[in-house]
């Protein structure tokens, strides 16, 4: 007898496990989601850094959107040009000139050259300075706070506060965006990797109220324009802007520059 019912007992589990197997079997067939393969080879070369530099919720989200069509190949700014050429031999496009670019601060206000108008003591972080008096310490109000924001944004150790002022290590930088983002007066851009002159200042008051705050600081005198053969800088709002498409890096502007803020 109690062989018999333990025989019974398998059978009985035998047949339950048979059939949730096949109800499992049934429901996947049923409820499973298609996935693109296109979309799980892009994902493959993606490099699963999912610092969101793209602007999609990580590399899974970038990966669907590019197999979709809703996304340039080179959307990823941290695999730069190789991934973009792998993940368009894949979409059967072209890649195109998947340049790299890096973040640069728009701000040469070192200790030793801005203006201070009070002694700050508290939390140090810009977006929370930002909303105190003043906004910090630097009489400039255009300029790098120094408190460090970008620094605890940036996910690769590329960014840190030299002196006063953020400095963006170029071969460290992948472009994810996050420092722009987080600084409050947006003094942080992507530039081209290639671009050799850059201007390090993003104050829009004019040439004696920049003096009388910042000793680095554009005055608008527009002698860079003058020198400029390309029309690839202009003044805007008081400040000199480079078009880096039009910029060949002859020099002429940042040798001309008064102040020396054209790097």
């Amino acid at each position: 007898m109690i062989v018999q019912g333990m025989l019974a007992a398998a059978v009985v589990v035998g047949l339950v496990g048979l059939l949730i197997g096949v109800l499992l079997g049934v429901a996947s067939e049923k409820f499973k989601v298609e996935v693109d393969e296109k979309e799980i080879l892009v994902r493959n070369e993606l490099p699963g850094n999912n610092c969101g530099g793209c602007g999609y919720p990580g590399c899974d989200g970038l990966a669907k959107a590019i197999a979709a069509g809703e996304a340039e190949v080179g959307a990823c700014p941290v695999g730069g040009a190789p991934v973009a050429e792998k993940i368009a031999a894949i979409m059967g496009v072209e890649s195109g000139s998947a340049e790299k670019k890096v973040a640069f601060v728009k701000c040469k206000g070192t200790c030793d050259k801005t203006k201070l108008q009070y002694n700050y003591f508290g939390i140090d972080d810009c977006q929370k300075v930002s909303v105190v008096p003043g906004a910090g310490e630097k009489a400039c109000i255009y300029g790098c706070m120094g408190y460090g924001s970008c620094v605890k944004a940036c996910a690769f150790d590329a960014i840190h506060v030299i002196d006063g002022v953020a400095v963006v290590d170029k071969e460290k930088c992948v472009a994810c965006g996050k420092c722009t983002a987080v600084c409050p007066n947006h003094l942080i851009e992507l530039v081209p990797y290639s671009a050799e002159h850059l201007v390090q200042c993003s104050s829009h008051d004019k040439g004696k109220d920049v003096k009388a705050k910042c000793a680095s600081g554009c005055i608008g005198c527009t002698l860079c324009t003058k020198q400029c053969e390309f029309d690839a800088i202009h003044m805007d709002n008081n400040v000199a802007v480079i078009d880096y498409e039009k910029c060949t890096n002859c020099g002429k502007c940042a040798a001309k520059c008064p102040v020396k803020i054209i790097k």
